[in-house]
């Protein structure tokens, strides 16, 4: 698997971006301009919610940003103790 980055979340745990995840966000959410907002939400999440089973949902807020949606939503599944991004676009709230 090409990997775009792989960095720790807060608790330590591995999470990985694939390069086909990556273009997938590019293609479909245009609006996330780069994967290093991907890295800070992951980083330092303004909040996370445990979806469902092993699921994580992070967020992150971005004041700058023009557009209404200034939330960040990182949704990454964890499989044997690893995170992989599955998609991430921004919202106009958190859950």
């Amino acid at each position: 698997m090409d990997v775009v980055f792989e960095i720790k979340d807060k608790t330590g745990r591995k999470i990985r971006l694939s390069k086909e995840r990556w273009n997938h966000i590019k293609q479909r959410h245009q609006n996330v301009a780069d994967f290093e907002e991907i890295e800070l939400v992951i980083k330092n999440p303004l909040k996370t919610v445990d979806d469902e089973e092993n699921i994580m949902i992070y967020y992150k807020y971005f004041k700058n940003r023009k557009e209404h949606a200034k939330y960040l939503k990182v949704i990454v599944k964890y499989l044997n103790g690893e995170g992989y991004v599955i998609t991430s676009y921004f919202v106009k709230n958190m859950l």
